[in-house]
């Protein structure tokens, strides 16, 4: 099976109060699985590395043969796909995480708009669990 995973993270000041949103689908674009998550106190950047790694938690629950990654973090994206570095020290254990997830998976981590359907979902299960913090 092929996964796209559409992740978000976001906070309320940066560092502030941080969530996680979700969603989990099939190549058809059959939702499989909604996940929202508060974090307490992170940074933006932190939160969006946070939605990752939980989506492919859940994701390898799966088996897939296949993950695709949609975000609209240009910036990890760009780091997970090795064109920038990881310079901030908070997030270079997180990306670290995300690499010893995906080693024995083929992922790819693309970067799509905000308003794209699935990732206008991720976004409001973000802000539903910092609205219910």
């Amino acid at each position: 099976m092929k996964l796209r995973l559409n992740c978000d993270g976001g906070s309320r000041g940066n560092p502030g109060p941080a969530a996680i949103g979700l969603v989990i689908r099939k190549e058809d674009d059959t939702v499989l699985y909604e996940y929202r998550e508060a974090l307490g106190e992170a940074t933006n950047n932190e939160a969006e590395y946070h939605s990752v790694i939980k989506a492919l938690e859940l994701a390898t629950g799966y088996d897939p043969e296949q993950i695709t990654v949609e975000m609209d973090s240009e910036l990890v994206v760009k780091q997970l796909n090795g064109e920038y570095d990881v310079n901030a020290d908070n997030l270079q254990p997180l990306h670290a995480d995300v690499l010893s997830i995906i080693d024995s998976y083929d992922v790819r981590f693309e970067h799509v708009s905000r308003n794209r359907d699935h990732q206008e979902m991720a976004d409001a299960l973000v802000n539903e669990a910092l609205d219910n913090q």
